[in-house]
C-alpha cells in the first residue's frame, strides 16, 4: 500500500487520532517517509529537543524500542545524554566539532530528529543537517512539520504524531507499505 493511503487509513481508523492530522498528512508523508527510509537503511536516530520538550525525547526513547513491539530495535539516542554540555554549543566552530565527533561515531549514518522551537541553539544543530526530521514550532520552513508552541493541545498532538510515526515504522519494517512518494 502507498504510504499516503496507509497514513490516511491509520489516521481515520485509529481512535486516538484527531481530524487535525488528516488535513496535515500532505506535510507529514514526505518527511516521515524520508525518516523511515533512513531507519530501515540502518541509520541511527539522534533526538534533539528544546529544553521544554526534553521530557518528550525521553518518552520517545523509552517507547520506540519496547520489547512488546516484536520488531528490530531502532538505534535511537538523545543528544543531550551524549553531550551533557549541549547548551554550551552555540558558536559555528563548536557545532563543527560536534558534527566531527558524531560523524566519526556514527560513520555518517544518522539523522537528527528535532522537536521544539526554532530559535534555540539546539535547533541550529539539527537545521544544519539537510536530512533532519524536523518538528519545529513557531517557524514555518521547508522540510519541517510545523507546530505551534502555544497550541493548548500541543502535548496531545506530539503523542499522536509519535504514535503515527511508530505505527508507520512497524508497517515499514514488516513490508506493509511502499514509501515511494
Amino acid at each position: 500500500m502507498e504510504f499516503d493511503k496507509w497514513t490516511l487509513n491509520a489516521i481515520r481508523y485509529d481512535e486516538t487520532m484527531m481530524s487535525w492530522m488528516e488535513e496535515r498528512r500532505y506535510d507529514w508523508v514526505p518527511l516521515a517517509s524520508s525518516a523511515l527510509e533512513k531507519i530501515v537503511s540502518g541509520y541511527s536516530v539522534i533526538l534533539i529537543t528544546d529544553k521544554e520538550r526534553e521530557w518528550f525525547a525521553e518518552y520517545i526513547l523509552y517507547n520506540i524500542n519496547k520489547p512488546n513491539k516484536n520488531r528490530p530495535f531502532v538505534p535511537t539516542y538523545i543528544l543531550k545524554d551524549m553531550i551533557p554540555y549541549i547548551d554550551n554549543i552555540k558558536k559555528e566552530e563548536d557545532i563543527e566539532l560536534l558534527y566531527d565527533m558524531i560523524n566519526l561515531s556514527f560513520k555518517e549514518e544518522y539523522f537528527f530528529w528535532y522537536i521544539g522551537k526554532g530559535d534555540t541553539p539546539r535547533s541550529m544543530i539539527a537545521k544544519r543537517k539537510d536530512d533532519s526530521f524536523l518538528w519545529i514550532m513557531d517557524e514555518e520552513m521547508q522540510n519541517n512539520f510545523y507546530l505551534k508552541s502555544y497550541d493548548d493541545t500541543l502535548d496531545l498532538k506530539l503523542f499522536q504524531l509519535f504514535r503515527l510515526f511508530d505505527k508507520s515504522l512497524d508497517a515499514t519494517i514488516f513490508g506493509e507499505i511502499d514509501l515511494k512518494i
